[in-house]
């Protein structure tokens, strides 16, 4: 269970992310992401000596190298020695460690990033690697395959259709549009099958990015930034690794995680899915008791822009980011990791009035 956030107040003050492109092979993941560091802490006025606790999120298997987090950490600045942990997850979980280590007193402030390059490989290849390494992972399924197991299972479940499918892609690009940082800004064709029943416009585009928060608590949010967006809960959850043993059609652990965020308690304005096919929304929306009167993915969601290893984090920080803006009173932020919507991390946000 969560630690309980009425211990401390503790708020998301700034929010970075890069322009998430197709390809930056002139960058390395050190290049790509330093730009993001230094307008995330411009926005506090904070310097890195001045941060409590750092931790991010990245992948060596994407990298194609281990310990690949230590060349961005030179790139931060280790010395002199700081206070800093690191997470093979999207950053959204590296969120979720910073915000235990501000609970439980440890540190007043922390910057938390995360950054994929998703270019130099097969990202559906590589992503076999988070399977069952000795029933499934052998038979290579990728990650679009299982994607479109589950949305097949949708459709003979009779939650959902094509036209329905084709229906959030567009809603999401168009919404991208007003998005400089989108990756792919616009509705457009659905294009041809990929894996069926699944289409190009269902499936989430490949690129390279990075996105970094400044958390602090109490007062001192409060003087970093004019509308913090308070963490009023955060819970994260998992489902049986075996598919089989799964209901594809469902999602019970980002059920329990969103009840254990309170997410139940009131009515939340905005949602920011991490939803990398259009039927994961479907799921996601059923999970989470998502009417129509919420505005979901306004930022174009991960059909616009799914930098691995940092989407996640991206979500939570343009729910964030509308708290700030003024845009929302009541967020919520969903993460996930793994094949069709595993690992679930739920975060409610807040703005005060």
């Amino acid at each position: 269970m969560a630690p309980t956030p009425a211990a401390r107040d503790v708020a998301i003050v700034a929010f970075a992310q890069s322009d998430h492109r197709r390809r930056t092979d002139e960058l390395s993941e050190v290049e790509l992401l330093m730009p993001v560091l230094h307008q995330v802490l411009d926005a506090t006025g904070l310097k890195t000596s001045d941060i409590g606790f750092t931790c991010s999120g990245s992948s060596d298997y994407l990298a194609g190298r281990a310990f690949s987090f230590t060349m961005a950490l030179d790139g931060v600045g280790a010395w002199p020695p700081i206070s800093e942990s690191h997470v093979e997850m999207d950053g959204a979980w590296a969120l979720y460690e910073a915000w235990v280590k501000i609970l439980t007193g440890e540190a007043d402030t922390a910057l938390v990033y995360g950054y994929g390059k998703s270019s130099p490989g097969e990202v559906r290849d590589v992503l076999t690697r988070q399977l069952d390494p000795y029933y499934v992972a052998p038979l290579w399924p990728d990650s679009v395959a299982l994607a479109a197991l589950q949305a097949q299972a949708l459709i003979d479940a009779g939650e959902t259709d094509e036209p329905a499918l084709a229906a959030v892609a567009a809603r999401s690009r168009d919404a991208a549009s007003a998005n400089s940082h989108a990756q792919v800004r616009g509705s457009r064709p659905q294009g041809d099958y990929v894996v069926h029943p699944l289409r190009t416009g269902d499936c989430p585009p490949i690129g390279d990015g990075a996105a970094a928060v400044i958390l602090a608590a109490g007062d001192r949010a409060r003087e970093l930034c004019a509308r913090p967006a308070w963490i009023r809960g955060m819970d994260h959850r998992i489902e049986a690794h075996g598919l089989g043993e799964r209901d594809l059609t469902d999602s019970p652990s980002t059920r329990l995680a969103g009840e254990r965020a309170g997410a139940f308690e009131r009515p939340v304005d905005t949602a920011e899915l991490h939803a990398p096919f259009t039927s994961q929304e479907i799921v996601l929306r059923k999970a989470l008791r998502l009417g129509d009167d919420v505005a979901v993915n306004p930022s174009g969601g991960a059909l616009a822009a799914n930098p691995v290893m940092a989407a996640g984090l991206v979500r939570l920080g343009e729910a964030a980011a509308r708290i700030h803006r003024g845009e929302s009173d009541r967020a919520l932020a969903h993460a996930t990791s793994g094949p069709c919507l595993q690992q679930n991390l739920v975060a409610v946000l807040e703005g005060e009035s």
